[in-house]
């Protein structure tokens, strides 16, 4: 089809493992940066971001049919994870 846009906006919600206050607010600009970057790098609109202390919302411009949703969220979670626990924010492993 030619001239077909396609534009889907989605909020996703993520949580701490076990919903703990490991994402202390001096490390929240931090984070959303990251996270940020991490759905730049894929392609996609990052509309808003905000991370809670045991959890993070994004509303995210997703157009991409390249792009499956669930692997979008995946490289989001996994990198994130592996930025906080190689910074050492605390004792332990970080797990969304």
């Amino acid at each position: 089809m030619a001239n077909t846009y396609i534009q889907i906006y989605i909020q996703f919600v993520f949580a701490v493992q076990g919903r703990q206050n490991l994402i202390h607010p001096s490390k929240r600009e931090l984070l959303q940066k990251y996270i940020a970057g991490i759905i730049k790098n894929n392609t996609q609109k990052l509309l808003a971001i905000y991370a809670n202390p045991d959890h993070v919302h994004l509303l995210i411009g997703f157009n991409s049919l390249n792009l499956k949703i669930p692997d979008l969220i995946r490289d989001i979670k996994s990198n994130s994870s592996k930025f906080i626990n190689n910074e050492n924010w605390f004792d332990g492993n970080f797990k969304w």
